[in-house]
């Protein structure tokens, strides 16, 4: 039973990572609704290698220009340096706070108000972004932006793409710019956080000490991401993000109608 409920958190990482909705703040709900054993921050970086996969077979191309740009000289360069750029403040912000992310943060009615308040960012975004820019067009001004975004991704409810994406429609790229630089921009800190994680004595006995269960959600995040970082794509080239925005107002709402009745 363990390794189904593994592989339907994998299934819930890999979608909500990419679509604007919180992977944090989902399994830990969903986690808890489950009464899953393992759930914790271990755990869900460790799904993050099934996410990663994802991302870099699809962004492959993409991912080889930009490390080629970073060594030598070429069109992508400046695209490049700019995404480096970018992640320093997640860098920065992880090291910081990563006690905090480990205990306080991970409380069940604290992501219900994260997904509500965010919601209305993402609603706002949609509103006031002009949608005029595209990756060529990207500044310090616009990759610092949407780097320091990044950071409040620490906080489970917030949403890595949600708010990412969303900094990106404020700061005037378009829906497909704004989504492939969010994408892009999440493969260093995942990359760094799956490493730590594996590099880890305490958390790599738990992978060895339960490889079956881990491999059913590494496989779960893997499929059902992919998917979703198509889905996002091809959705923000013709949609905003109102339909996420609404739901997660919806999921918010209940968690906190189920946290003051007892059954969460």
């Amino acid at each position: 039973m363990q390794v189904i409920q593994a592989f339907i958190l994998g299934i819930v990482q890999g979608l909500t990572e990419f679509i604007p909705v919180s992977s944090s703040g989902h399994l830990i709900v969903v986690g808890k609704a489950l009464g899953f054993e393992h759930s914790g921050l271990g755990f869900d970086v460790a799904l993050d290698i099934g996410t990663l996969a994802a991302l870099f077979i699809f962004f492959r191309k993409d991912i080889t220009r930009l490390l080629v740009g970073l060594v030598r000289k070429t069109d992508h360069s400046k695209l490049s340096w700019l995404m480096a750029l970018a992640t320093i403040p997640a860098v920065v912000a992880g090291m910081a706070l990563q006690g905090l992310a480990e205990t306080t943060f991970r409380s069940t009615s604290l992501v219900a108000v994260n997904l509500i308040v965010v919601a209305f960012v993402m609603l706002a975004a949609d509103h006031l972004g002009k949608r005029i820019y595209q990756l060529k067009d990207m500044t310090i001004g616009r990759s610092l932006a949407i780097g320091l975004a990044q950071c409040l991704a620490l906080i489970p409810g917030v949403s890595r793409s949600g708010i990412t994406i969303s900094a990106g429609l404020l700061a005037g790229l378009d829906g497909v710019s704004a989504t492939r630089f969010s994408f892009l921009l999440s493969a260093p800190i995942i990359t760094g956080a799956t490493l730590k994680v594996m590099l880890s004595p305490h958390n790599w006995v738990q992978l060895t000490a339960e490889p079956v269960l881990y491999i059913a959600g590494i496989l779960g995040a893997f499929i059902s991401g992919y998917w979703a970082i198509r889905f996002m794509i091809g959705w923000l080239a013709k949609h905003g993000l109102a339909l996420f925005a609404y739901y997660r107002i919806t999921v918010g709402v209940l968690i906190l109608i189920l946290v003051a009745t007892g059954w969460l």
